[in-house]
């Protein structure tokens, strides 16, 4: 059994017992989220396919910890202009873990 779903802009295949990193989420750690937008469910072969969400079904995680992503480093240059300059950045993210998958 697995489900897509959709969550900060990004749409995540997840299945029950997998771990997944997904954008910063405001919850505390060990708290249970439902996640509504459920876009697509296939159990043992059956598919449901929502237009665009599954009505009722829902996928049910639970918040391992908060994380940050590796860094990027971006450079800008100028030649002979006497410009360079050096930006950093780390992604933001919550590490779940799927506990249950919900039909309606």
């Amino acid at each position: 059994m697995y489900a897509i779903v959709r969550t900060g802009g990004f749409q995540y295949q997840v299945e029950p017992g997998a771990v997944v990193a997904l954008p910063r989420m405001e919850a505390d750690i060990g708290a249970m989220i439902d996640l509504p937008e459920v876009l697509l469910v296939s159990d043992e072969g059956k598919v449901q396919v929502g237009r665009p969400t599954l009505a009722g079904a829902k996928v049910t995680v639970k918040v391992l910890r908060h994380t940050r992503g590796p860094k990027i480093v971006v450079g800008r240059h100028k030649r002979r202009k006497h410009y360079d300059r050096k930006l950093g950045h780390r992604q933001d993210y919550t590490q779940v873990r799927v506990a249950a998958i919900s039909l309606p």
